[in-house]
């Protein structure tokens, strides 16, 4: 169900009973709960889109090429170390598939969690998102985000283009000298094939249901400072 979808309607129906009998407390409680929702919903919505005339929308296309560096520099750093490199090809040099899953289950994405809440709180968004508990608001994305980028990578690692790839590189003279350049260079290859909406839904599928609280909550408190204002007002 659509988190930012019913809040809005709910919203929308109270201020439409307020308006319809008159009562100035429940239209104040619908018209401040649709204010905070819609305002929450445009601030997610902002987070993946580009909206004409508001500046800084539209974060998560706007960083791509960010997030394919730390992309990079994680595979690279924590998944091609001269230890897996050499676990690996003793292990999966001499078979037709060559099996990444093992070794992608254990690396640790935390870091890459790290860089997206810091772009995150770093963009418009994050002043909203102070409002809501800042970083610890996102902090029940992390074993979601962890658990499907394994996912995106093993999925990766076992297309065919890949496995090709790096079976041709690792059939080269010498390659234990200069695997990791070798292999950097296929990870480059791949990650350039990556576009911004590519990158955009991986991450968005992922987090807007998480995000859709922000709405809820946003219509909840809304409509509390409306009942107050409109009881004050009475």
């Amino acid at each position: 169900m659509n988190k930012s979808l019913v809040t809005n309607g709910l919203a929308v129906i109270v201020v439409v009973i307020g308006y319809v009998l008159q009562q100035s407390v429940i239209l104040s409680v619908g018209l401040f709960a649709l204010s905070g929702a819609v305002t929450n919903w445009l601030a997610v919505h902002m987070l993946f889109e580009k909206v004409p005339g508001l500046y800084g929308s539209g974060v998560i296309p706007a960083r791509f090429e960010d997030f394919k560096s730390a992309i990079k520099n994680l595979m690279m750093v924590q998944f091609f170390t001269a230890e897996n490199i050499d676990r690996f090809l003793k292990g999966d040099a001499g078979s037709n598939d060559l099996h990444l899953a093992p070794v992608i289950e254990k690396v640790d994405l935390s870091p890459s969690f790290d860089t997206l809440v810091e772009t995150i709180m770093q963009s418009s968004f994050g002043s909203m998102l102070g409002m809501f508990g800042g970083q610890e608001a996102l902090e029940p994305l992390k074993e979601p985000f962890i658990k499907n980028m394994k996912v995106s990578l093993i999925e990766m690692t076992q297309k065919e283009e890949f496995q090709q790839l790096l079976r041709d590189e690792l059939e080269q003279p010498d390659v234990m000298s200069d695997i990791k350049q070798q292999v950097e260079a296929i990870v480059e290859k791949r990650l350039n094939e990556l576009t911004p909406e590519l990158v955009k839904d991986i991450i968005q599928k992922m987090i807007r249901q998480h995000l859709g609280w922000l709405v809820v909550w946003g219509g909840v408190f809304g409509g509390a400072i409306g009942l107050v204002a409109g009881i004050l007002t009475v």
